[in-house]
């Protein structure tokens, strides 16, 4: 898929509590160009060493990272985002996002903050410091205050999508509107994996379970961002882009019960499940 003059993979790689630089090293070798990270996750910095350790370009990748909630506000982004470009060794970033569209839950004024964050990020895009700008856990509502409000309009939507928890109606807002929807955790971290239509469904195609998620994600136009350790099971994640799934397991995985959320919502006190 082409975004912006990007090149984006079928498939990204997810660096969420990606332990070292190891990982991501591992992640390039088995054939990932897309890595997603956010300031909060802590590893920028292992992104950068592990692509200073490769024989590749910088410009062989693409990189995603996100502003945290704390850094929200004008000036608050654009340190953070000074801060987001040492870590990654870089002078421009593929793709930014606002990680969620408020600080807290006791905040009123969201609204206005979030279009003060944004004029930030359309400021650095306009400087050709960002290629892409996105939203990340925004509901329509949240971004629909973005979407009436900005220059520049957000290409990227990420939120949480995998069978069992597909969030339909933000999926067809930002659908209608050609914005690209990435899912995080697109395998519902492994919760889903004994529910009996994944393991019905993966025997019958003779895939894994985490192959069939991510399957069926491509089958939606959702760009799924899953994480791995081991090479194995990386490249195994990489080869499910040539899986087709028949409409009719596609419609079942769609409708199947609600499973494997992770217990974050943006207008919600998180869950720990």
């Amino acid at each position: 898929m082409t975004l912006n003059a990007l090149n984006f993979p079928a498939i990204g790689f997810g660096t969420y509590k990606a332990a070292s630089s190891e990982v991501i090293s591992r992640a390039i070798e088995a054939g990932y160009r897309y890595f997603d990270t956010a300031s909060f996750y802590e590893t920028e910095r292992f992104i950068a060493q592990a692509i200073s350790q490769s024989s590749m370009k910088r410009e062989d990748f693409i990189i995603a990272s996100k502003l945290w909630k704390a850094d929200m506000g004008y000036k608050q982004a654009l340190e953070a985002f000074n801060k987001t470009l040492d870590n990654l060794n870089t002078n421009y970033l593929d793709v930014y996002m606002i990680h969620w569209p408020r600080p807290d839950l006791e905040l009123q004024d969201w609204k206005a903050l979030d279009l003060e964050t944004w004029q930030a990020l359309e400021e650095l895009y306009s400087q050709g410091k960002i290629k892409a700008l996105g939203l990340s856990n925004f509901l329509p509502y949240h971004a629909e205050n973005i979407m009436t409000h900005c220059n520049i309009k957000p290409l990227i939507a990420q939120f949480e999508f995998h069978p069992g928890y597909t969030q339909a109606f933000a999926l067809n807002y930002y659908r209608e509107r050609n914005i690209l929807v990435q899912a995080w955790s697109p395998t519902g971290r492994g919760r889903v994996f004994n529910d009996e239509l994944i393991t019905e469904l993966a025997e019958k195609y003779n895939i894994s379970p985490s192959q069939l998620c991510l399957a069926f994600c491509l089958s939606e136009n959702v760009m799924p961002i899953p994480k791995a350790s081991s090479l194995e099971h990386m490249k195994a994640n990489l080869e499910s882009v040539n899986i087709v799934l028949e409409p009719e397991d596609i419609s079942r995985l769609e409708n199947m019960p609600p499973a494997g959320w992770s217990g974050e919502h943006p207008d919600r006190v998180r869950i720990k499940i």
